[in-house]
Order: C-alpha cells, then sequence, then structure tokens
C-alpha cells in the first residue's frame, strides 16, 4: 500500500497499541494505589458484592465483640459479688454459719454473737445492691428487673437471613434480694429470712435450740443455693470467653478471606507496572516514528 496523507495506518496502529497500554497501566497503578484489585463493582461485580457482604458481616461480628465485652463485664461483676456472699472464715454466709453453730454453746452471750451477725447481714445486702454494672443489678432486683436476661454471643448469616445468637439468663436463679422479699436470702422460712436472723434473745431451752438448728440449717441450704448460682454465672463467665475469642478468630478469617477475594498482588502488581511503563515508552517512539513517515510525503514536492 502506498503513502497517504488522509490515512496513515501505521500511526492508527500505534495509537490504538498505545492507548491499550495506557488503559493496563492506569488499571496497575489503581491496583498499586488502592492495594485492591477488585475495588469497585466495575472490576469485578461477583467478587466486590461477596466482599461487601462479608465486609458487613465482619462488621456486625464486631457488634458482636462488643457486646460479648459488656455482657463478660456484667457476669463477672454479679459473679464477684456472689463469690464475696458466700465468703470464708472472715466473712459472708460462711462466718454466718459458723457464728450459728458457736451459738449453739450453753451459756455463750448470744446479743454479742448477733453483733457480728447483723454486720454479716448488713455487708451482704451492701454487696448485693453494689454488683451493679451499667444499671444491670441481678442479685438486689425490683418489680422493673425483667425476668430473664439476654446475652449477645454470636452472629451468622445464611443466604440473606441473619440469625442472632444469645444466652438466656433467668434473674429469679441469681436474686439474693427483690422488692417481694422471694430471694435466696430474704425469703422467709420458720419465721424468719437469712437477711432478718436475731438470735439476741434465744436461750439455752431445747426449743431456742431447735430454732438455732433451723437457722443453721437455712444458712447451710442459702450457701448452697448462692453457690450453685455463683457456679452458673461462672460458667456463663467461660462460655462467655469461648465464644469472644472464636468471635475474633472469626473475624481474622472473614478478613483472610475477603482479602484473597479483592486484594492485589502487590508483588506480580509491580512487576506488570514495570512492563508497562516500558510498553508505554516504545508506544510512544512507535507513535513518533509512524507520524515522521506522513512528514517524508514533503520531500516529494521540493
Amino acid at each position: 500500500m502506498g503513502s497517504s496523507l488522509l490515512t496513515n495506518s501505521a500511526a492508527m496502529t500505534a495509537l490504538q497499541t498505545l492507548r491499550n497500554v495506557s488503559s493496563n497501566l492506569q488499571t496497575t497503578e489503581n491496583r498499586i494505589s488502592t492495594g485492591q484489585r477488585v475495588a469497585t463493582a466495575s472490576d469485578n461485580a461477583a467478587y466486590w458484592s461477596i466482599a461487601t457482604s462479608m465486609r458487613a458481616d465482619n462488621a456486625a461480628l464486631s457488634a458482636v465483640s462488643d457486646s460479648l465485652g459488656l455482657s463478660a463485664a456484667t457476669v463477672d461483676t454479679e459473679y464477684t459479688a456472689l463469690t464475696s456472699v458466700v465468703g470464708d472464715n472472715t466473712g459472708g454466709l460462711t462466718k454466718l454459719q459458723s457464728l450459728l453453730v458457736e451459738a449453739k454453746t450453753a451459756g455463750i452471750d448470744r446479743t454479742k454473737i448477733q453483733a457480728d451477725i447483723t454486720q454479716i447481714q448488713q455487708q451482704m445486702k451492701g454487696t448485693a445492691g453494689a454488683a451493679t454494672f451499667n444499671g444491670v443489678n441481678w442479685l438486689s432486683t425490683t418489680t422493673a428487673t425483667p425476668a430473664t436476661f439476654d446475652l449477645v454471643s454470636s452472629f451468622s448469616r445464611v443466604g440473606g437471613t441473619p440469625t442472632i445468637g444469645s444466652i438466656t439468663l433467668t434473674i429469679s436463679n441469681y436474686s439474693l434480694y427483690t422488692s417481694s422479699t422471694s430471694g435466696i436470702l430474704d425469703t422467709v422460712s420458720g419465721g424468719a429470712s437469712v437477711d432478718t436472723i436475731n438470735i439476741s434473745t434465744l436461750t439455752d431451752s431445747a426449743a431456742d435450740q431447735t430454732t438455732l438448728s433451723g437457722y443453721i440449717s437455712q444458712v447451710t441450704a442459702a450457701i448452697n443455693s448462692v453457690a450453685s448460682a455463683a457456679a452458673g454465672l461462672g460458667a456463663v463467665k467461660n462460655r462467655i470467653a469461648t465464644n469472644t475469642d472464636f468471635v475474633k478468630t472469626l473475624m481474622d478469617s472473614v478478613n483472610r478471606g475477603v482479602g484473597q477475594l479483592v486484594d492485589a498482588d502487590m508483588n506480580a502488581e509491580s512487576t506488570r507496572l514495570q512492563a508497562l511503563q516500558t510498553q508505554q515508552q516504545l508506544g510512544v517512539q512507535a507513535l513518533s516514528i509512524a507520524n515522521q513517515n506522513s512528514q517524508s510525503i514533503l520531500s516529494l514536492f521540493r
């Protein structure tokens, strides 16, 4: 084909090649700058859609992780208070039981023992009242306290259906004091509750000794009940800790999965960048040569 003034085929071919190289170069530069090979839906609609959904799920898992942290703090507060109420040989129900056993001794001054008992009763009630975290108290309840309490523990999504997992606690299992006096320590039995036991007027008579034995049995039962409640919350603490570790591990797994879908391979992209920059330079040279060919036509008219 001869030279044409109106149509420079070589220049057109060089220009088309240069456009392709420039487009590929721009794509590579975008991947390097964003760190992603699928940054928008136009890059890969399917992968972008999956990644977007998984990122949303991860945000929900992050909220679950925060909720688990709040739940752990709440349970730990109640658990610590229950453990304190069970007590040891210096206080709590354990000390109260030993004082009542001591009060069985003939001729002992029960008025002085009652002074210690009163202090323990006030201390336990104060402990239960102080076991409040974020406005939640399961040990000292009122009519406004819900019967059950749900602790968010997990999130999953199958298709388009999200599922929120929770740990449901029955508050009456942990209530020591209630506004209706139906808690573990304020329920009246045998004429008194653990909270109102008073031995200051008791004597060595058989009837009063029987009353003391009843108080001891009542406190022993309370120890078992409070210990059982503490054990239950201890199990919940362990479950929350396990769920917290799992949720964090799951979030890391989701992040890795999303990365495999949309992240750019920076080693490959840097190599491609070098090659495309070289191709672009050669393309410019080729276009320049093709344009110069048309200038040679002028020599025919000299």
